[in-house]
């Protein structure tokens, strides 16, 4: 008598996401309840040979718009091993909210013969007809999610040509209302504020200044979020103080996309001592300029160095044929010649471009935007060009490695 032939084993992968770190202290959350009901929907499947994988695959506090997740990494990882036939997901969208990760993805699975499932959108990737359903919701998907984007950026747009207050880290001379929505002065805070406008006013040399500052202690703002997380003030840099002296928001004003508008709180610097104060800044911003032959809006003037000899790159360009190619030098290369330096130079649109998108990329990481200060409205509604001018506001250092490599150093922001 022949026996039934055995049915293959499945093991099935559940990955879990969660946008946001908010209720994952729960003993229930949104991690455990869409693990459950794939664990329900792979229970169902066990005349399929379906089994459950041990391992937990669960982020939380991560966005959906990139694939830099641990638990994403160590899912591919064991897929790459063999480990995994099946991913099962709660939706779609909790493993990727952008279409061409998703299609990387799906590219990736195709090769491992490792099928995908949504338990709510009732479909499997081993039939064409899944795989055409699940294109057109994930394009769906994206869709949605460039609406809201379009939606929090005209909104953004709107309380800020109104003057008000639209979310981020306060800065130091202001506190967050505690009902919220506006800016309040804080009168300590603000005295010293004032006392650094007179001091440049004096000086016109931001060093002697900030060394000044750093004499009597004075730091950065501090401020504690809604959720009780404490911000402890910095000591001041030579970028930090210059942004807090050109900052619109002392005069009672607000910037947004490079326009003033007036706002909502009140001054706490006179219009005559800004104004000189900023008059000064310009000056000497038009006389220290690197090279007589240096662009005056590159992109990362004085804060890009030479990952081989920790010294600046300076910007330049060379022309051609009538067309100019702008590019950053090393200060040794420059120097001591092309054979002190293994950088040497690098094309300013290769890495002015590669800065901008690991900006973008950075600030999907909730963690940072809390610690740089930067609401989810206020992230949602940034484009291309805004990062582009936000470059100096968000990064202290950006430091370019012999083999092309860039990495960057966020620094606090003083709005």
């Amino acid at each position: 008598m022949s026996s039934s032939p055995r049915i293959p084993q499945v093991r099935c992968a559940i990955y879990t996401r969660k946008s946001t770190e908010e209720g994952l202290d729960q003993d229930f959350n949104s991690l455990h309840a869409q693990r459950e009901s794939a664990e329900a929907y792979i229970r169902s499947q066990k005349h399929q040979g379906w089994i459950l994988a041990p391992r937990h695959y669960d982020d939380g506090g991560y966005t959906g718009g990139n694939l830099d997740r641990p638990a994403l990494k160590q899912l591919m990882e064991d897929i790459d091993a063999g480990r995994i036939q099946c991913i099962v997901v709660y939706k779609v969208d909790r493993l990727s909210r952008s279409l061409l990760d998703f299609a990387r993805l799906m590219d990736r699975f195709e090769q491992r013969q490792v099928s995908f499932v949504s338990v709510t959108q009732q479909f499997n990737t081993t039939a064409s007809l899944g795989r055409l359903t699940l294109n057109i919701l994930l394009s769906f998907a994206q869709f949605e999610r460039e609406i809201i984007s379009e939606r929090t950026r005209d909104k953004m747009s709107a309380a800020r040509r109104k003057g008000k207050w639209t979310g981020g880290m306060p800065v130091l001379g202001y506190d967050v209302d505690p009902r919220g929505g506006r800016l309040v002065v804080n009168p300590s805070e603000a005295a010293r504020v004032q006392e650094i406008f007179r001091l440049y006013g004096n000086s016109n040399s931001l060093p002697e200044v900030l060394s000044t500052l750093n004499a009597k202690g004075w730091n950065t703002k501090s401020w504690t979020t809604r959720t009780g997380a404490v911000h402890a003030g910095q000591a001041f840099t030579l970028s930090t103080l210059r942004r807090l002296l050109a900052n619109p928001l002392y005069l009672g004003r607000v910037r947004h996309r490079g326009v003033v508008y007036a706002g909502e709180q009140d001054p706490v610097v006179d219009s005559y001592l800004w104004t000189r104060v900023n008059e000064l800044l310009s000056a000497s911003a038009r006389t220290t300029d690197f090279v007589g032959r240096t662009p005056q809006n590159a992109l990362l003037r004085g804060l890009l160095f030479c990952g081989s000899c920790n010294e600046p790159m300076l910007p330049s360009y060379a022309t051609k044929r009538g067309r100019r190619y702008p590019y950053y030098v090393c200060r040794t290369a420059r120097q001591k010649g092309w054979s002190a330096c293994a950088v040497k130079s690098i094309s300013a649109a290769r890495i002015e471009e590669s800065v901008v998108d690991q900006l973008r990329t950075g600030l999907e990481d909730e963690r940072l935007r809390i610690e740089l200060g930067i609401s989810r409205e206020e992230y949602l509604s940034l484009e291309i060009q805004d990062c582009a001018n936000m470059v100096a506001e968000f990064i202290e250092k950006v430091v370019v490695g012999h083999s092309g490599r860039v990495m960057l150093e966020f620094g606090r922001r003083i709005r």
